[in-house]
């Protein structure tokens, strides 16, 4: 008999520095479908949990019951109403196929917070083992940037998270989980997992896997998943713009407890992990400019060798920043910079008003730094050339997005002194070129792109940049943690602590 696996994804991280709530018409703005639907709409995309699982599914005989896909931007934390809507759905399914399931699979993020509990990936599961008993098996991929809870990885017994940042391995994860979870339900393996935790806010190179301590690190976690009884060894950076107590890097290793040492060997491996996360947290992987340090390397370029690519770090919609800083900006325009892209400029009663006007109209406008002036800048007086007038709508085709059908709602492209800036209203961080390209800026036509993104960029710009330079805005998702008002994290913890001792283990 074939087996039979619900699955489901449900992905959003929240900064709960942010303002207002993610609502469930935030999840319909960016993707919330059921069963077929969500299949035919993310299915078959190049980098997706939910390609890996169908892949699976084919090539193992399973029949596979997909409930929903819910992702929405990175905002303040989940709404009531949208988590039990959402969390509905699955243990409604879960509910009504209570008996013939054989196993769940999961596509979560790790660092979903709810108006109503710091932990909604552990109140989701919490939900699902009441009805489905402690013993079902249950595998879950998780984002690299994952606050991993204690109680999430005691509810469920696999756990996949990504070894790629930019995060290129998503269809892999889900692949990969999927076999663990085959392998158990077929009765090979028994698997549980261990959870270490060194007491900080956030890996110090935020996971990059293109540079830095962590590189070492991924391959050597994949080399321990050979091991005879280690079935995943998970490396989580962390979300350091949750303010939750278990916010922090974790290391959790799913073992077979069906093989003898394999429970010893796991901790081995978990802790050496997290003490070598700890020993590397003074290192960075950006040199973090001023916004006029970038801008005076911009006015400079030679752009010969491909444009300049900028990413303004601290205002990233895809960390919960508000995407409408402002400081960036106004230092390109000071030093002169021309012949440039800002994009996006998250402003949307600016793009509607420009949608009140033609193409080719020169219009006067306050733009951006509307939210929360404080965290990189207040609104800008400028005047400039309406170069287009879009709903949004683009399809990606680089290594993240490739195949994926997206869109900026009501959307323009405003000119102002030779820098086309992109002007949307959902928030969606810079990680694809067709987000340009689909509302008529090339990017190879520029000498300087700057981009509100930490590092999703790398994957589609890199390769066509001629450099690529770091600032920090100021913005709300600042690598300055110091910045930020915590009050629920567990202390002490590093860096707010610099004081702060590790000697291994949870914390």
């Amino acid at each position: 008999m074939p087996f039979t696996v619900l699955s489901a994804e449900f992905f959003t991280e929240n900064n709960t520095f942010k303002k207002g709530l993610t609502e469930l018409r935030d999840f319909r703005a960016d993707t919330l479908a059921l069963g077929s639907a969500a299949i035919d709409l993310r299915g078959s995309a190049d980098n997706t949990e939910l390609a890996g699982y169908l892949a699976a599914a084919e090539e193992l005989g399973w029949i596979l019951i997909h409930t929903v896909s819910a992702t929405a931007a990175p905002a303040g934390p989940v709404s009531r109403e949208a988590f039990e809507h959402i969390a509905g759905i699955i243990c409604d399914a879960a509910r009504a196929q209570k008996g013939q399931l054989d196993g769940i699979l999961l596509g979560l993020h790790g660092a979903q917070v709810v108006e109503f509990c710091e932990d909604g990936e552990g109140e989701l599961l919490r939900r699902l083992r009441e009805i489905v008993g402690p013993d079902l098996p249950i595998a879950v991929t998780l984002d690299l940037h994952a606050n991993a809870t204690q109680a999430m990885v005691e509810l469920a017994q696999i756990w996949v998270s990504y070894k790629t940042y930019p995060h290129v391995d998503i269809r892999l994860a889900g692949y990969r989980a999927a076999h663990l979870l085959h392998t158990t339900m077929a009765g090979q393996t028994r698997p549980s997992t261990l959870r270490s935790a060194p007491p900080m806010l956030e890996e110090a190179t935020s996971g990059r896997s293109d540079t830095g301590p962590m590189v070492a690190a991924y391959d050597r976690a994949r080399t321990e998943e050979t091991e005879l009884g280690i079935l995943s060894v998970s490396l989580n950076a962390g979300f350091a713009e949750a303010d939750i107590r278990e916010a922090g890097p974790s290391v959790l290793v799913t073992f077979d407890r069906a093989i003898p040492g394999a429970e010893v060997r796991a901790a081995e491996i978990a802790d050496a992990h997290a003490r070598a996360i700890w020993e590397a947290r003074h290192i960075s992987g950006n040199d973090y400019l001023t916004v006029e340090e970038a801008a005076h390397i911009a006015r400079d370029f030679d752009p010969g060798r491909g444009p300049l690519v900028i990413a303004d770090y601290a205002d990233n919609p895809g960390a919960g920043a508000y995407g409408d800083a402002t400081n960036l900006l106004h230092a390109l325009l000071d030093a002169g910079v021309t012949n440039a892209a800002f994009a996006p400029m998250v402003d949307p009663a600016l793009a509607e008003e420009l949608h009140r006007h033609r193409e080719g109209e020169v219009v006067t406008v306050d733009l951006g730094g509307k939210n929360d002036p404080g965290f990189g800048g207040g609104p800008l007086r400028l005047s400039g050339q309406i170069m287009k007038l879009s709903d949004g709508a683009f399809r990606g085709d680089g290594p993240m997005l490739g195949g994926l059908q997206r869109t900026y709602g009501t959307t323009a492209v405003l000119r102002v002194d030779g820098i086309d800036i992109l002007v949307v209203t959902e928030p969606e961080q810079l990680l694809d070129r067709q987000q340009l390209a689909a509302f008529g800026i090339m990017p190879l036509e520029k000498s300087v792109l700057a981009l509100k993104s930490m590092q999703h960029f790398r994957a589609a710009f890199e390769p066509i940049a001629g450099k690529v330079i770091v600032c920090d805005s100021g913005a709300l998702a600042t690598p300055d943690l110091t910045r930020k008002p915590y009050r629920k994290v567990r202390r002490p913890v590093w860096p707010l602590d610099p004081e702060t001792v590790y000697s291994g283990g949870e914390t």
